[in-house]
């Protein structure tokens, strides 16, 4: 799980996606975050955060059998931090480091058309340069039809309220477990030595 996460409803989704691809025999989840991004020119992150997970390095996405990327929503776009740090992953791109690897994206906003769908559709986007394949949710999964507040077809989604305070849902929680185990079963069948 790669996440960017400023008010924890982010960093919460990421951690119901990895006990979902924890659920998958033979798959085990490692969940990574980027630091922020300062307006301040000569500001910058300490290389360890103070707490929470670790700062995602280039050699975990090139380490990893599957990728779950999460924001939360900035104006129908993935938050600067994140855009920041996919924006330097070129020299992954240029080997074909990611290619044919499934991933899947995860986001929260403030609101219920607060852009959640145009953001996990952008978010998409580099991973498809990198010949990532990509993973939504299908509405085999019963909670995508009853859902209320969070949850598409494209990913995982949460509405957190305007202070954040929103708790996720039951409906969410099983759309962000249920992303996890199809994350960790795919990443299984794209392993070169599964003839599945």
């Amino acid at each position: 799980m790669l996440y960017y996460s400023q008010g924890g409803a982010v960093k919460e989704m990421a951690q119901l996606i990895a006990r979902g691809v924890d659920a998958v025999d033979g798959t085990k989840a490692r969940l990574r975050t980027v630091p922020k991004v300062s307006a301040a020119c000569e500001a910058t992150e300490s290389d360890i955060p103070d707490e929470g997970h670790p700062y995602a390095e280039l050699s975990d996405l090139q380490a990893c059998a599957g990728l779950a990327l999460g924001s939360p929503t900035r104006f129908g776009n993935m938050a600067a931090p994140m855009k920041y740090f996919l924006d330097g992953t070129s020299s992954l791109w240029l080997k074909g480091a990611l290619t044919d690897k499934p991933a899947c994206v995860f986001t929260s906003s403030a609101s219920m058309h607060g852009g959640n769908e145009t953001t996990l559709l952008t978010m998409m986007l580099p991973l498809m340069h990198h010949g990532m394949l990509m993973l939504g949710i299908p509405y085999t999964e019963p909670n995508l039809a009853t859902t209320q507040s969070g949850g598409t077809p494209y990913g995982a989604s949460h509405i957190a309220g305007a202070m954040d305070d929103t708790p996720i849902s039951e409906d969410e929680r099983k759309l962000c477990i249920a992303l996890g185990k199809r994350l960790a079963q795919t990443a299984l069948k794209c392993q070169p030595n599964n003839h599945a």
